[in-house]
């Protein structure tokens, strides 16, 4: 794959809620099920379509999601985030709409266990991350809006500064517009899965109910 920072300026625009704060998940070889089974969530329905899956987000942080209603009594409503999961070329994708499970130190294992995963994610405040693990071992993670400084195993491997140039972070520390569109092209490279409006509409997302940290 070859994607850069300048495909992926669509998505701020067409999911606006998620241009604020997001965090998808890419798990290598699992089914959407188990990669719930991995955030400890309860299943519920299915909807098609990521924009879908932001209205249920909406109603659920409304406090007034049915399907949620039914299944947990107040106090574990409220201790609940949604997870929305589908599957796209041989990787289970989670989409969490202002979510950051996928981004845990001690979420990611779990959701890696015997796999790859990448994830990325931004919140409202600007603070954001990028993961990439195989199994146990966290083989890189850094900040997109600082990817000069950068942790874990391959951290310092020869070729990651071209990966992260060829995806649109700049290591100069300069012109970090694109510094989230840049996340997704790093993404896209990890797993050669590529998302675009159509993919991600066109999917079917399973709706599930993980536990708040």
């Amino acid at each position: 794959m070859t994607a850069d920072a300048t495909d992926f300026t669509w998505f701020a625009k067409r999911y606006p809620v998620l241009g604020e704060g997001y965090c998808l998940t890419h798990v290598q070889g699992v089914t959407a099920d188990e990669l719930l089974r991995r955030f400890d969530a309860v299943p519920g329905r299915e909807v098609t379509g990521l924009e879908a899956v932001v209205a249920a987000w909406e109603t659920f942080d409304d406090g007034e999601d049915e399907e949620a209603e039914n299944l947990f009594d107040e106090d574990e409503y409220a201790d609940r985030l949604l997870v929305a999961v589908t599957e796209i070329d041989g990787w289970a994708l989670a989409a969490e709409p202002y979510g950051y499970l996928g981004s845990l130190w001690d979420v990611l294992p779990r959701l890696a266990d015997g796999t790859r995963a990448v994830s990325h994610f931004r919140n409202v405040n600007a603070v954001d991350h990028f993961n990439w693990w195989e199994g146990a071992t966290c083989r890189l993670h850094f900040e997109p809006l600082f990817p000069t400084q950068r942790d874990g195993a391959d951290a310092d491997a020869p070729g990651i500064p071209n990966l992260l140039t060829a995806s649109g972070f700049r290591l100069d520390d300069k012109n970090l517009d694109l510094n989230t569109e840049a996340a997704f092209a790093l993404a896209e490279r990890l797993t050669d899965v590529r998302l675009d409006v159509e993919r991600l509409e066109a999917a079917t997302f399973r709706i599930g109910y993980a536990p708040r940290p």
